[in-house]
């Protein structure tokens, strides 16, 4: 981690969840936080604000949301919307009123799925609710200027399934990997695409798994099915490079 965020207090918001569970574990060097739902509700402005001004941190880190499984998204976009929309704007309200450091953890389905190998300046069109909803959080952090956008592809350490689409390219990493590499971005700003190598679902999975059966996208979900989810990672590499 760098040596300017030593000592720095950083709140995480979303700290009971998967990731944060993982980041817990990881040795920072900075103050870390990891505020529970009913101590920071994302849903209620207010309740972000008192937080902030209780404990004061230099850095929000903003995980708190909806993601799996995907289909809620389409069955209930209001919890969607509220969640990952609204609440991200609360979040980045919160922030602006006391100019703390923002880092939003949006995800590549903000990408089409189509081409690959998106950089951070390519056009972006969700092909998903999920995408959609995470796009709607970037939005309002884009309106402000002491903030950082990562956009990351992450799982779980072991693979959790039993069968993985070989026929899908993406970035997949491991929460552990993420988190490592998230602790030595937190002074950037801007945009940054933050996953591993492209490869094949499929491919990842066979990594630390023995047995993962083969699927393929195409087949289940139709021809007009994204398959090429990969983002452009040279941005990360540079930047990590120099740490």
């Amino acid at each position: 981690m760098s040596n300017k965020n030593k000592n720095v207090k950083i709140v995480f918001s979303g700290g009971s969840g998967r990731f944060g569970k993982v980041l817990k574990k990881i040795k920072s060097g900075s103050n870390v936080l990891y505020p529970k739902k009913n101590e920071l509700n994302i849903e209620n402005l207010n309740s972000i604000i008192r937080y902030i001004k209780k404990h004061k941190p230099k850095i929000f880190v903003h995980m708190a949301g909806l993601s799996r499984p995907m289909s809620i998204h389409e069955k209930n976009i209001n919890k969607s919307i509220n969640l990952n929309i609204i609440g991200t704007a609360n979040v980045v309200l919160a922030c602006k009123k006391f100019n703390i450091k923002l880092v939003y953890i949006s995800t590549n389905f903000v990408y089409p799925g189509i081409k690959g190998k998106f950089k951070e300046t390519d056009p972006i069109k969700p092909f998903n609710n999920y995408g959609w909803s995470k796009l709607g959080g970037e939005a309002s952090v884009q309106m402000y200027k002491n903030s950082l956008i990562l956009r990351t592809c992450m799982t779980e350490e072991p693979f959790v399934h039993k069968k993985a689409f070989s026929d899908v390219i993406t970035n997949f990493e491991y929460h552990k990997k993420i988190g490592e590499m998230l602790f030595k971005l937190l002074n950037q700003k801007g945009i940054i695409n933050l996953g591993g190598k492209p490869q094949s679902v499929h491919k990842f999975a066979k990594e630390k798994k023995l047995y993962v059966q083969k699927i393929f996208a195409k087949k289940i979900f139709g021809k007009n099915y994204p398959l090429r989810q990969d983002m452009n990672i040279s941005k990360l590499k540079k930047i990590l490079k120099n740490k």
